[in-house]
């Protein structure tokens, strides 16, 4: 996959080429506009290989990762490698910009009060979110229940796991015993019937699947890899809508948020470009002050028509 990858980014960058290894190239452009020769090269129908061989994040990935390697300036090749470099990224960028975007909407902590008024909203508006739920709280009253019970029952609902305990809010001693906080998480699966092998870790923004480790906070480093040997996925959010800890009312205004996601998804600042995750909390919620903030911002979202909802198990969707 490396070298397919590879021979892509030549042909993105050069005309004349020569191909040393997997993990170097060698060659000089000779377009008397390369920059035009890397539009053409990516566009449906005319690149060396297939779109669904090498994907054009795959390739952003692979340059990012410094695997993509440009030739010095000779008598034959007349453009730096670092302008080169970003001739390449630049093109990517482009052709990024003209696919869908897809925006994750993430809740966590439910159920809780405003988790039903959450369910209401996003059925009104035909739009998926992706719950992450504390086991725990299904079972604290009848009320939650019912709600924990209306999130499982709805199409645009998918329900993930968030540990059955939420730590006691105690993450550090939490995370210090990863056996216990892994048996945490199993609990919660396996009392809330999930079916899914995803979770969101408490008070942590870590990210671990397929290829991708990323940890914030070391102390829950050990846990999160445990999970990993298990077969769990986790996953972390690209930005986050603040809740008030007493009020539990929003921090950020709408027009915020909208701006952060806009921004984000075009200058390619999440982990994965063309891909955003949102955090929010059921209890943000409860009320019809912060209920309304939500459906605006769905409502702003939707307006632009290559924003597509999706959810969280099918992160990353790639181009």
């Amino acid at each position: 996959m490396l070298k397919k990858t590879i021979v892509a980014a030549i042909a993105a960058i050069s005309t004349l080429i020569s191909v040393y290894s997997c993990n170097s190239i060698v060659g000089s452009p000779s377009s008397s506009n390369p920059l035009d020769s890397t539009e053409n090269s990516l566009v449906d129908g005319q690149s060396p290989l297939k779109q669904d061989t090498v994907k054009l994040m795959d390739l952003l990935d692979s340059l990012n990762k410094g695997k993509i390697h440009f030739p010095a300036v000779d008598s034959l090749n007349k453009i730096e490698p670092k302008q080169a470099k970003k001739m390449l990224r630049d093109s990517i960028y482009r052709e990024l910009n003209k696919k869908d975007k897809h925006i994750y909407l993430t809740f966590d902590d439910g159920p809780l009060i405003g988790s039903s008024a959450i369910d209401s909203i996003i059925t009104a508006k035909n739009t998926k979110i992706s719950a992450f739920l504390v086991g725990k709280h299904a079972g604290m009253s009848k009320r939650l229940k019912r709600d924990f019970d209306r999130y499982m029952n709805n199409p645009l609902v998918e329900c993930y796991n968030h540990s059955y305990s939420h730590a006691a809010n105690k993450f550090h001693v939490f995370y210090s015993n990863p056996d216990l906080a892994v048996a945490d998480f199993e609990k919660c699966e396996t009392d809330l019937g999930l079916k899914h092998k995803i979770v969101r870790m408490p008070g942590r923004n870590i990210w671990l699947f397929d290829d991708v480790r990323r940890v914030d906070l070391t102390s829950g480093s050990q846990t999160a890899d445990l999970l990993g040997v298990n077969g769990y996925k986790i996953y972390g959010w690209d930005v986050e809508w603040k809740i008030n800890g007493l009020s539990g009312k929003p921090v950020q205004s709408v027009e915020e948020i909208y701006g952060r996601i806009r921004n984000m998804l075009g200058n390619k600042s999440t982990l994965k470009p063309n891909n955003i995750v949102l955090l929010m909390h059921d209890d943000m919620f409860q009320n019809k002050k912060g209920q309304q903030l939500l459906s605006n911002l769905i409502d702003s979202l939707k307006q632009h028509k290559d924003y597509k909802f999706d959810f969280i198990e099918n992160y990353p969707i790639k181009y």
